[in-house]
């Protein structure tokens, strides 16, 4: 009986000092504590202060959600800058009269990503989504919905590219 006891008892030590964890987001955070995103600057005409302005907001949303990281306003253990390098309204589908049926609104931003804590994993590159309307709407009458969908897609994928293991 004494050796059963002694037996569980080192068993249960055993598991007892292993650890797992479980994360839903994925992420590789480095042992880093918080983050820092400088304002995404417009470099293209087309692109305006508002743009950027909104997509920075968006990134630091999707940091604050998706990771256990705290938003710092500079220096952070991660940081991220960058600027929109691409800004194009052009025609996609053409109609048998040759007119176009769809416009693509295609914005790619460029993003410098530091980590202090474990330099190689930096990287700087460019991520570029579009979103596609009607030809018969105006932009600025679709703008705020367009933004809005390549917002998502810009934010989430340099999350990935850059914390989120993938």
């Amino acid at each position: 009986m004494k050796k059963s006891t002694v037996g569980l008892l080192l068993v249960m030590l055993l598991f007892a000092s292993c650890e797992i964890r479980y994360s839903f987001s994925g992420g590789q955070f480095s042992g880093a504590r918080t983050f820092s995103v400088s304002y995404l600057k417009p470099q293209t005409a087309l692109a305006s202060p508002t743009y950027s302005q909104r997509l920075t907001e968006n990134f630091k949303d999707v940091m604050l959600s998706q990771s256990p990281l705290s938003l710092s306003e500079t220096n952070g253990d991660l940081q991220f800058e960058g600027s929109v390098t691409n800004y194009v309204v052009a025609p996609m589908a053409i109609q048998s009269n040759e007119t176009a049926s769809l416009t693509r609104l295609s914005i790619t931003v460029k993003i410098k990503y530091t980590n202090t804590l474990e330099p190689d994993l930096n990287f700087e590159k460019s991520f570029t989504k579009f979103a596609d309307f009607s030809a018969t709407e105006s932009l600025f009458a679709v703008q705020e919905d367009l933004w809005k969908q390549i917002n998502d897609q810009l934010a989430q994928e340099i999350y990935n590219a850059s914390v989120g293991n993938w």
